[in-house]
């Protein structure tokens, strides 16, 4: 049974992330069409066509590489005037066609001038007053922010739901000088997904030190220890450092001396960032706390996520530079290293078919992997660069200040901002993205995250 749910877990992850594509390219296409554009084409997926059906002037499809989706605008890239034909051909049909004029002035001018060409192949006379470049700058903003924002607003329902149900639970240790509840034998790192000591693992300082559980730590080092927190951070700082700890047991205050070790550890309980700190290897008695709320908690929560987001992409081409390493044997992976569409079902598929985790737990880490993806995925692509979302975004808005400036002085129309200029580095940038793609899939097949369960 345990491969069936396996299997289970995974297909509902990814049934749930191709119909979260899905809805970002209708997030692109109902606005394109609502203001008049053209879309030719709605599929999900990329590579050969699986199955495909025209409703209308649009074409609606499955390709057979689940890994994104695309809408088809026509006119997203506006002529060169020094190339456009002074005539309209006609086809073997009779149709009207109009034609760009390739040229050979160079490498990446011909890149442009191929890719101008492709586009016009499919724009006919008629089509002139519907093309997407000649929209308002705040059309072209809303049609390509209405993609990455329809899967924000999915991971703010899903956040929504779980929040206002299920709830978040931390632990908190309890009131007063902190009671041992725990003690550690040795040290494992925190990446492995271990419980059980090696005979390689040092010993932990704390059991080094002749804690043990129902101790009461009264000092650390000579400071009076009032709470779990203070104490936390003296561990932390102290990396290496000698440590004398007194601790009472059956009211009888003892010493204990150490040196505590450095670590890879989250910041705190509430921030899984790993740094390297001091560690002592002791946790105290806690008591669980459940929050629950409505919208505007989840904004808040969601605030709090944009930031670690932002921090993420800033840190995204070093991370993943971690996973090849890991690929090859240099380190081992980290836990917090990103995941690809494959990595994430590798873990529903794992939630799912645990044994003897709560129904009600692996439906609500299934709802959170499928907001968390969703809501990555709508910021990252308000990243501005092309290909991406935020970087047609960023054309429109400059194409506005442009115009805005121009008028204020007194100056000639400057036009449409010609995104076909960019291509060559947006082709770097996709080509980049691709290579991270491969290097996480690969990772996430091989190298997979160790689970901490």
């Amino acid at each position: 049974m345990t491969a069936v749910y396996y299997t289970l877990g995974v297909l509902i992850f990814f049934v749930a992330i191709l119909a979260s594509i899905g809805l970002h390219e209708l997030g692109h296409m109902i606005p394109a069409k609502k203001f008049g554009g053209k879309v030719t084409q709605y599929f999900i997926g990329f590579g050969p066509t699986v199955w495909s059906k025209r409703v209308g002037e649009t074409e609606y499809g499955v390709k057979a590489i689940p890994l994104g989706g695309y809408v088809k605008i026509v006119g997203m890239l506006p002529p060169d005037a020094a190339h456009l034909a002074d005539e309209v051909t006609v086809d073997a049909q009779g149709n009207q066609v109009v034609k760009v004029r390739k040229s050979n002035t160079g490498m990446f001018t011909q890149l442009i001038s191929d890719a101008r060409a492709a586009e016009w192949e499919t724009i006919r006379p008629e089509d002139t007053d519907r093309l997407f470049y000649k929209m308002p700058w705040w059309k072209k903003v809303v049609v390509m922010a209405g993609g990455p924002t329809v899967n924000i607003l999915i991971a703010f329902f899903i956040f929504w739901g779980v929040f206002a149900t299920y709830g978040t639970k931390t632990y908190e240790p309890d009131a007063g000088s902190p009671v041992i509840e725990t003690v550690s034998r040795c040290v494992i790192p925190y990446v492995d997904d271990r419980t059980k000591c090696l005979p390689t693992d040092p010993p932990a300082p704390a059991y080094e030190a002749g804690l043990r559980p129902g101790d009461v730590v009264t000092s650390f080092n000579g400071t009076p220890i009032t709470d779990w927190e203070q104490l936390r951070k003296l561990i932390q700082g102290n990396e290496d450092g000698t440590a004398v700890i007194g601790y009472e047991r059956g009211g009888r205050q003892l010493t204990g001396t150490t040196s505590t070790t450095v670590e890879a550890r989250p910041a705190s309980m509430t921030d899984q960032t790993l740094h390297q700190v001091g560690f002592l290897g002791v946790t105290p008695n806690s008591h669980e706390v459940v929050t629950t709320g409505g919208p505007i908690y989840t904004l808040d929560q969601m605030g709090t996520m944009t930031v670690d987001t932002v921090k993420a992409l800033g840190t995204l081409p070093v991370k993943v530079w971690g996973v090849a390493e890991a690929i090859v044997g240099v380190k081992e992976r980290a836990i917090d290293s990103p995941v690809s569409i494959v990595g994430g079902g590798r873990m529903a598929g794992e939630t799912v078919a645990r044994e003897g985790f709560p129904v009600t737990e692996k439906a609500v880490f299934l709802l959170a992997l499928i907001a968390g993806f969703n809501f990555f995925i709508g910021m990252f692509n308000f990243v501005p660069l092309l290909p991406l979302d935020g970087g047609h975004i960023a054309g429109a808005l400059f194409e506005a200040i442009r115009r805005g400036v121009a008028r204020l002085r007194r100056r000639p129309d400057p036009g449409y901002v010609d995104v076909a200029k960019l291509l060559p580095i947006a082709y770097v940038v996709a080509s980049a993205f691709l290579v991270m793609g491969v290097v996480l899939i690969v990772g996430d097949l091989f190298v997979p995250i160790p689970r901490r369960f």
